[in-house]
């Protein structure tokens, strides 16, 4: 299947992990691109894309050096509007041969990192697009695992995200020496990776990062809140126990100071409550009538502020000086 046809094709079908679609316009995500590449081009740019690519479909032998190609490939260097290569508009588009060719013909070289205008590479979107088979490729390629979108997302961020165990697997099997790093990397709401299988309740990916060294009680940049937090905001029973029993700190304080105990206010789920009243040391379950909500004091008292404002306009400034006098 060629890059055109691709463009020209109707709704895609679903994943086989039945998240929804795969790629194209019947997808939305302010997050992901997926309807960029051949979409934004003219109707007769269409040809003179696929006919590009079509002088890609060459028969060149395995490289085994360990140095860039340095063959002077002019297609490297085009980009559409959206800042595509040629390979983000294959994944885009799920050409995998056509993009496997190009991989392939671009062991090592810069051209496999390089993003477009929404700071992605291929491999972002070969784990958007779920095709494990060039996400394996361009790793051993040498993509970079580390670099990440303009929500400051990894690709192992968006495998945690949409729950693509097949991606997951191989984004940390082949990047040992990075995975640390990854791991402790917030995306720019704040969140890493580990807070991403919890928010969308994905108990064995969960599971997965805790044994590959993921920190149990990291807490979200924006307001604190550790997976276990996350869980019982979600009323997700089975996800709160899992962490109980991998030795989340139940007596872990948001920036409100809230614990997890805390957020089961209101919530009807009694054997979370329950489970958590047990555990939290008794000096940390009470919660006054003033701060039922979480959310609501995350980020201070906003009163107490203005309050503190006032007091300081009171006090007259006995420190300003005009020309050196007071």
């Amino acid at each position: 299947m060629d890059l055109y046809r691709a463009s020209r094709t109707g709704p895609m079908d679903f994943n086989t992990e039945n998240r929804g679609p795969k790629a194209g316009k019947t997808a939305s995500s302010n997050d992901d691109r997926l309807d960029s590449g051949l979409d934004s081009l003219k109707e007769e740019e269409y040809i003179e894309v696929a006919a590009d690519l079509g002088r890609l479909r060459v028969q060149c032998a395995p490289q085994s050096s360990a140095e860039p190609q340095q063959d002077g490939a002019e297609w490297k260097r085009e980009v559409t509007e959206d800042g595509d290569t040629y390979l983000h508009l294959a994944v885009i588009h799920e050409a995998p041969d056509m993009a496997i060719k190009m991989i392939d013909m671009s062991i090592n070289d810069p051209f496999l990192n390089q993003q477009n205008y929404q700071r992605q590479t291929a491999l972002h979107l070969a784990v958007v697009t779920v095709q494990p088979q060039v996400v394996d490729r361009l790793l051993r390629a040498g993509s970079d695992p580390t670099l990440v979108d303009n929500s400051g997302n990894t690709p192992l961020h968006i495998a945690c995200r949409i729950g693509s165990l097949a991606c997951f697997s191989l984004l940390t099997q082949n990047c040992p020496d990075q995975l640390q790093t990854i791991l402790q990397m917030p995306n720019y709401n704040g969140q890493k990776c580990l807070h991403l299988v919890a928010m969308h309740g994905y108990l064995s990916l969960l599971e997965n990062l805790i044994s590959l060294g993921a920190d149990i009680n990291a807490q979200e940049q924006c307001n604190g809140r550790t997976a276990l937090h996350l869980a019982v905001d979600l009323q997700n029973r089975d996800l709160v126990k899992l962490l109980i029993s991998k030795g989340a700190d139940v007596n872990s304080q948001t920036y409100g100071g809230h614990t997890a105990y805390h957020l089961t206010y209101g919530r009807d789920d009694e054997e979370i409550k329950k489970m958590l009243f047990d555990l939290t040391a008794g000096d940390l379950r009470d919660l006054s009538d003033t701060e039922s909500e979480d959310s609501e004091d995350d980020y201070g008292d906003d009163e107490e502020l203005e309050s503190e404002d006032d007091d300081d306009d009171d006090e007259p400034y006995d420190d300003i000086r005009v020309m050196g006098q007071k």
